[in-house]
């Protein structure tokens, strides 16, 4: 490790551009991409800023950590779809779920009710041909100027990372799945 010297001046301008809602993406193959976004839900509830997460992979049932932690301070959260496709009975049904899901979250964007408005995992609905991305785009673009949505999932499309003001792509190094330890409730639930 090469140690450094702390900063004595600030190491960047305060941006003078009018304040408004911004398009986040979490990507890449890396873990963290969900926890972020969460964690952003958290710091908007914080400040009394109204939050809404939708998890496009999830089932409606689902109970995992985040679900207990968020019902009991009071942030959303949904699960809108069939599990992991590769658990799926019927991936048409899956694609339904995703779309009648993609219909509830677009109405919540545009309503303009909520500071932050978390789309968990969209990409992968996206990138399975469920969702029409022509459309995800539409509404990005014309959500209210001041909501914020942030959008998660491995291999984002390059149209909506083009578009978005804050792209952050997960890298793995290291992961303890490939050593063989399985996952840990309370870490990767």
């Amino acid at each position: 490790m090469q140690l450094e010297k702390p900063p004595t001046e600030k190491p960047y301008e305060k941006p003078e551009g009018e304040r408004r809602g911004i398009l986040i993406v979490n990507t890449g193959d890396g873990k963290g991409k969900s926890t972020a976004a969460f964690g952003l839900a958290l710091r908007a509830h914080g400040r009394g800023k109204p939050v809404k997460i939708y998890q496009f992979m999830k089932v409606p049932s689902a109970r995992f950590g985040e679900h207990r932690m968020f019902e009991q301070i009071g942030i959303p959260i949904e699960g809108l779809g069939d599990g992991f496709s590769w658990k799926s009975q019927d991936l048409d049904r899956s694609a339904q779920l995703a779309r009648e899901g993609w219909l509830r979250a677009k109405a919540i964007i545009l309503a303009g009710k909520h500071f932050l408005v978390v789309l968990d995992e969209v990409t992968y609905p996206l990138i399975y041909g469920w969702l029409d991305l022509q459309d995800v785009l539409q509404t990005l673009r014309t959500r209210p100027a001041d909501v914020h949505v942030c959008l998660t999932g491995r291999r984002c499309p390059p149209e909506i990372i083009e578009l978005a003001d804050t792209v952050t792509e997960m890298q793995m190094v290291k992961h303890a799945f490939k050593a063989g330890i399985p996952a840990q409730r309370g870490i990767e639930d």
